[in-house]
């Protein structure tokens, strides 16, 4: 474990400092663009309308009294991932609230749905200093940890220079990403000394972390790991049963644009010989439901589109279902799916949760953002992996003829799935000196002894 650091890191100096002064002065110079930019998405549905002033530092709720965890993620997986930790955080340290920050509209939908009592979210400030100051002057945060690898200099430098005790979790550094940070090893590293505690959530991670200047990473295990199943309401589950019926079917989840189509093209190849079967195709993101229902029409595929109330007829090929934070429901009604993210070059979406479910997986071979998880899984036999979206067809084939063997390998996945739980204990017996600095060690071990009994 690592012991909080007295103070936050001096100001840089040279280069460094230099660099910091430019960002800064390059940021005030763009206020008026990203004002506009922020507006315009949120003519296009990517920002909230009524929650832009929260996007620059306006809080949009009244702080509540007592000591404050702050926790900030990008988007969806990273938020949901944080769920079991926000969860043991209030366990253990009851009097303590939460706030967590993110950045997409869809993100913030589910933590309104998902967060416990005592717990709170707001939109993550732009990364302009006069925003970051106003959102740290209002929340005051006792705690702040970062999530996988949002690393914004002003967030970074405006809340340690308030000596909140600093923390990154899951931490997550890619190949380009690492390539980027030893671009500006000084920035790199002077940012990564102001966090105490550096988890990452794979060896990889731990290893270029520390190449840029993270010496005290520490390779604490993948929160992914440590999450709840997802969950499904069960009228929403009955009504996914209801249309599915009995009919040969197949899940294409969290999809990318481009992968529609390579999904329908196997559909298309599949359907001859397995009549009545269904490919059901989840949009990463729920927005582009129209326009995917619309490119699959066009390859002559009968389509219902969920948020249009289409039923799921015997003449439909595939429907498009663009609902919100109803996966759950599909990988439990479904059996055989294909991860989205992973026939383009996006990086994939995360195996583990229709692993829990008991689904056979697929994906393809783009799965860099779920790497060690994607070998491992395969490893296990609960995956398997499509050489690429020639294959996809050929993949299918052979697990919708068998039913046996899709469910062989959806029971090794969820074995694999249920094997890697504890790593939310590591995480903890790494963050509890951070919550003692910020707390006091006598509340704190108060509060875990009441939370035990």
């Amino acid at each position: 474990m690592v012991a909080p650091p007295a103070a936050p890191p001096p100001s840089p100096a040279g280069i460094t400092g230099a660099a910091l002064v430019a960002y800064r002065a390059l940021g005030r110079l763009s206020a008026p663009l990203v004002r506009r930019h922020l507006a315009s998405r949120a003519q296009r549905g990517k920002e909230d309308p009524q929650r832009l002033g929260e996007r620059f530092g306006v809080a949009g709720t009244p702080r509540p009294e007592g000591p404050l965890v702050w926790l900030h993620a990008s988007s969806v997986g990273e938020s949901l991932s944080i769920l079991p930790l926000i969860g043991r955080i209030r366990a253990e340290w009851p009097d303590a609230h939460v706030l967590v920050t993110t950045v997409t509209v869809t993100s913030a939908r589910l933590m309104a749905e998902r967060l416990p009592a005592g717990c709170q979210h707001q939109f993550a400030p732009v990364d302009l200093r006069p925003a970051v100051a106003r959102f740290i002057a209002h929340w005051r945060p006792s705690v702040a940890l970062w999530v996988e690898s949002e690393l914004w200099p002003n967030l970074i430098v405006e809340t340690g220079a308030q000596g909140v005790p600093m923390g990154l979790v899951n931490g997550r550094m890619s190949a380009r990403s690492l390539r980027h940070w030893r671009a500006v090893p000084g920035i790199a590293r002077w940012l990564l000394q102001h966090f105490a505690v550096c988890l990452a959530q794979a060896p990889e991670d731990e290893a270029r972390l520390r190449a840029v200047g993270a010496a005290h990473a520490h390779c604490a295990g993948n929160l992914k790991f440590a999450a709840a199943p997802l969950p499904a309401e069960p009228a929403l589950l009955a009504e996914v049963r209801a249309a599915i019926g009995d009919r040969p079917r197949w899940l294409a989840a969290s999809t990318h644009p481009g992968e529609e189509e390579l999904c329908g093209a196997a559909h298309a190849r599949l359907k001859a010989g397995r009549p009545g079967l269904l490919t059901v195709i989840v949009p990463r993101h729920p927005e582009r439901g129209p326009a995917v229902a619309a490119a699959l029409r066009a390859q002559g595929l009968g389509v219902a589109l969920r948020s249009a109330r289409e039923p799921v007829g015997p003449q439909v090929d595939v429907y498009v279902a663009d609902g919100l934070g109803e996966l759950g429901a599909w990988f439990r009604a479904a059996g055989l799916v294909l991860m989205g993210g992973s026939l383009v070059p996006k990086g994939g979406q995360n195996p583990l949760e229709p692993a829990r479910l008991g689904c056979a997986v697929l994906h393809g071979p783009h799965m860099t953002n779920f790497a060690q998880i994607a070998t491992e899984l395969a490893a296990a036999g609960g995956s398997r992996r499509i050489a690429g979206a020639d294959a996809l067809a050929d993949s299918l084939a052979p697990l919708l003829a068998d039913p046996a063997l899709r469910m062989a390998i959806g029971r090794a996945a969820e074995a694999y799935a249920s094997s890697k739980t504890r790593v939310l204990d590591s995480v903890m017996a790494e963050l509890r000196p951070l919550f003692d600095a910020a707390f006091g060690a006598r509340v704190a071990r108060l509060a875990r002894g009441s939370a035990a009994e």
